[in-house]
């Protein structure tokens, strides 16, 4: 069995593949500071729960946006699993991808995993949007090929900035409200925050398609993405299995 783990700014998720299929999958809260040991607890106490035995566990790949958080996921594979992980973004790691952009050494991980996840699954030129703490708009050219993006602010710190800066604004939780123009602050916000990102959306996507010239198709993924099924007339499929999916495949071809 294969143990993949993708950790975001906000959320980490753990999946386990039998070879075959992936079995299960668990999300937590990111927390640089957790240690080996707070990892294993939590991830064995899951698998209690859903009857499954770690040590056959004879693999394990990471992708991680937190520097910080590395050396305690590298311990949690060596301390309890008893071997090396593989780390996206290692010298002599092999992904297949080729980042065509000015500086290379700039893509994060979690957008070169999500390129070959989306590629892998989807053919022809993609845009793969990934709404995490970030909203990545990536275009991944027919052949796999990375070949830019757009990075803006996600859908939950447009909310936050709005509740930090404004003393009479209160957190508002995101949703699609029943009317664009709302009645109340809240109606307001939520209608403001929800149609706003809708249209960031779909009108990157139009610009990214204009520019780029060929026929794409937009993959949407990431903890968020399922709020804008039915809203935005761009996106053509909603997978949250794109990253895990991308570990996967670098595993294999580095095993």
């Amino acid at each position: 069995m294969l143990l993949a783990i993708d950790v975001g700014n906000t959320n980490t998720v753990f999946g386990i593949h039998d070879g075959e299929n992936w079995v299960n999958q668990w999300r937590s809260a990111t927390d640089a500071t957790k240690t080996a040991d707070d990892h294993a607890a939590w991830l064995w106490r899951l698998a209690d729960m859903y009857g499954m035995d770690l040590k056959r566990i004879k693999g394990c790949v990471i992708s991680t946006v937190v520097p910080q958080a590395q050396f305690n996921f590298r311990n949690l594979a060596r301390r309890y699993l008893n071997l090396e992980p593989m780390f996206i973004g290692d010298p002599d790691l092999k992904t297949g991808v080729e980042v065509r952009i000015h500086r290379p050494e700039q893509v994060g991980a979690d957008r070169i995993v999500s390129a070959l996840g989306a590629h892998v699954t989807y053919p022809g030129n993609l845009i793969v949007i990934d709404s995490g703490t970030a909203t990545t708009f990536d275009v991944v050219a027919e052949d796999g090929g990375f070949e830019g993006g757009i990075i803006s602010p996600g859908i939950n710190l447009s909310v936050r900035a709005l509740h930090d800066a404004a003393a009479q604004l209160p957190r508002i939780a995101i949703q699609k409200p029943p009317r664009v123009i709302g009645q109340d602050t809240i109606s307001a916000m939520q209608s403001g925050v929800f149609w706003g990102y809708i249209d960031l959306i779909d009108g990157l996507v139009t610009r990214i398609k204009k520019e780029y010239g060929k026929p794409m198709k937009v993959v949407a993924t990431g903890g968020v993405a399922s709020l804008f099924e039915g809203a935005s007339e761009t996106i053509d499929y909603y997978d949250q299995d794109i990253t895990i999916r991308g570990l996967l495949e670098i595993y294999r071809r580095n095993s």
